[in-house]
């Protein structure tokens, strides 16, 4: 568990790490630098699962190795079947990061939504659902390794 205090509200109580795959935590199918050595630090706090639609076929390639649940997405509701991945895990102790339309709503039912703005872009709608946007998957799991920085964000 990640216990996160925040200033002027409740403190997260964070169990899950709910991350999108491509254009959050990869660009093109290939990971980006630093993610795998960020998602082994936060493994030992956090559990972590990728969801994905898998849309350039190497997810399971590029985490390989990696301490993470990976979960390839049936194509048609895959918003839904994201919101419902993360309901089941306990919405009020996960936090999500992503970046596209369908990353939407589990983001707004997550304890922490972050947003991330790459090369892929981010759908508007994702950015209004999301608690926090970051520059990049590199600052949105600096976030997380570096809870003052939420606390000094998200303080009332």
């Amino acid at each position: 568990m990640l216990e996160i205090p925040i200033p002027g509200r409740a403190a997260l109580r964070l169990d899950d790490l709910v991350a999108d795959f491509n254009g959050t935590l990869a660009c093109d199918g290939v990971l980006l630098p630093g993610v795998g050595e960020a998602l082994r630090r936060l493994s030992q706090t956090l559990a972590i699962r990728v969801l994905t639609a898998d849309t350039f076929g190497q997810a399971r390639d590029a985490l390989h190795g990696l301490p993470c649940d990976l979960t390839i997405l049936p194509g048609g509701d895959q918003d839904v079947a994201k919101l419902r991945h993360v309901q089941a895990l306990g919405a009020e102790h996960c936090v999500c990061i992503g970046n596209g339309r369908n990353d939407r709503l589990m983001l707004a039912a997550a304890a922490l939504g972050i947003a991330v703005l790459q090369a892929e872009g981010t759908a508007v709608q994702t950015l209004m659902a999301a608690q926090v946007v970051a520059p990049d998957i590199q600052a949105a799991l600096g976030l997380l390794l570096n809870p003052q920085r939420l606390a000094a964000t998200l303080r009332v």
